[in-house]
């Protein structure tokens, strides 16, 4: 490399020196490395300059480069530079150490830091370009989507004339299904309901991630709430991260069940409607829904009303669960009465799915189902009602015990002290009568740590107990954790 060259890559200069040594650097090889620090008021900046070393020839030269580097001290990024005085007489082999110095590794490494923060100029400028573009495209979206909440996907509902409904489904197990759109800014969703029941019940839906199975929010929805036509869900903030696949699962208790709508056969299997239990209707048939996209909170203008969720679940893993039929089935009479009956008033009614349990007028009649409810399970459900038009009214309770626990013991504590023991779960009396479904909701402090018996626990409210036939059914519970779970 020629000097030339070499002086034109000197683009920072790494030794100080004082204006007062400059003729003794004058016409040498290292003249070009030489940021000569001169009296006046830039005498405290630099440019293109980093010195690593200072040097002085002359006594004048010395102290004038203590004053200057003292200066520079204001500069607060420039660490202390070491001062070296230098031999007039020896002024070559001095030369050539400093050449060596600013030229070596230190130098090749101030030339790599010059073309680092030419690249990084250089990105800046691109990034600065690339908001600009986004900006425009970000103005241009806005002047033509004036609504705060679009409607990025939707299917409509369709009426076959061959519909059976799948009220059952929801009754007894769930209806699922996948959003074929990314999650990502998705604000909220709308479900297109063709009628909705006037008697007591409740609409419980669910959305979660597919591929990680966390929770995102569960909304439990009376169906008072309810319209007959589309109802968004809406969420407190959009759904943002990683685009992910969101997943619906609706179910519903009481009596009757609301008329979700069904869409158009599609050709896609996997984005159509599903359940545990197969039904003809959900063949190749999706959900009738809405996805919307925008500021969460706000309703879409073609919505009746908008529900807000009622627990949401994020960081959390959901398992919505019901009791099976062979489980059920197992029911055991762990009544504690004075009174010996002359019918069963413990028993399962398997065409209903249902558990009868009839008060007595003393004591507590109670059935118990043994390891019926799971480890981390966190809440609990069901639907009471006198299944009788001449009933009299009764009073529901139920009672989680541990699963190696005596549960005849359980209930005859309770009968006694009217409390629960410590390691047990008792949810209170709620009165029941012949002409209303009770819709009993059970939330609990602490999720289960291992399995529980569930009791389903029944007791007189007034002087007669005539035809209290008490119906017990819709068993859901649900899971929660921080730990992923099996995703189906």
């Amino acid at each position: 490399m020629s000097s030339g060259i070499g002086k034109r890559l000197a683009t920072r200069k790494l030794i100080a020196a004082s204006d007062r040594d400059r003729s003794c650097f004058e016409g040498s090889d290292i003249e070009h490395l030489i940021v000569h620090l001169e009296n006046g008021p830039s005498s405290a900046t630099l440019r293109n300059a980093f010195p690593l070393i200072a040097v002085a020839f002359s006594d004048d030269g010395e102290a004038d480069l203590q004053e200057r580097l003292a200066l520079l001290g204001s500069l607060g990024t420039v660490p202390a530079v070491p001062l070296q005085r230098l031999d007039p007489v020896n002024k070559s082999d001095s030369f050539a150490l400093l050449r060596a110095l600013a030229e070596g590794g230190i130098g090749r490494l101030a030339q790599y830091s010059t073309s680092i923060t030419s690249e990084l100029a250089i990105l800046r400028r691109e990034r600065e370009t690339l908001l600009e573009n986004y900006r425009a495209l970000e103005d241009a979206f806005q002047a033509r989507n004036w609504e705060p909440v679009s409607e990025i996907f939707s299917h409509d509902p369709y009426a076959d004339p061959k519909d059976d409904g799948i009220g059952q489904l929801l009754a007894t197990a769930f209806v699922e299904q996948l959003l074929p759109v990314s999650s990502l800014a998705v604000a909220g969703f709308a479900l297109h309901l063709h009628s909705v029941p006037k008697v007591s019940g409740e609409l419980v839906v669910a959305l979660s991630y597919l591929e990680s199975g966390e929770g995102v929010a569960e909304w439990t929805v009376p169906y008072a709430q309810l319209v007959p036509n589309w109802n968004f869900f809406s969420l407190p903030r959009a759904c943002g991260g990683a685009a992910r696949t969101l997943r619906l699962r609706i179910s519903a208790t009481g009596p009757e069940t609301v008329g979700v709508s069904l869409g158009y056969p599609i050709a896609g299997e996997r984005y159509s409607a599903r359940s545990e239990l197969p039904h003809p209707d959900l063949d190749l048939r999706p959900l009738a829904f809405k996805v919307f996209a925008g500021l969460p909170g706000v309703k879409p203008a073609n919505a009746l009303n908008m529900i807000a969720p009622s627990n949401l679940l994020e960081g959390q893993f959901i398992v919505d669960y019901r009791l099976p039929v062979d489980t059920l089935s197992q029911i055991a009479d762990v009544s504690v009465t004075p009174i010996v009956p002359e019918f069963q008033t413990v028993r399962f009614l398997e065409h209903e799915h249902a558990i009868v349990c009839h008060p007595l007028p003393s004591g507590i009649s109670a059935g118990a189902v043994s390891r019926a409810v799971e480890p981390g399970t966190i809440s609990f459900s069901a639907s009471a009602v006198i299944d009788h038009p001449q009933g009299q009214p009764a009073a529901v309770g139920f009672l989680l015990a541990p699963a190696n626990s005596n549960a005849r013991s359980e209930v005859a504590e309770l009968a006694r002290k009217g409390a629960a023991r410590p390691s047990a779960f008792f949810s209170g009396w709620r009165e029941v009568t012949s002409n209303q479904v009770v819709n009993i909701n059970i939330q609990l402090e602490q999720p289960v740590r291992s399995p529980m018996d569930l009791m389903i626990l029944s007791r007189a409210v007034t002087d007669s107990v005539d035809f209290s036939w008490l119906k017990v059914s819709g068993f859901r519970l649900v899971k929660q954790s921080t730990e992923a779970a099996d995703v189906r």
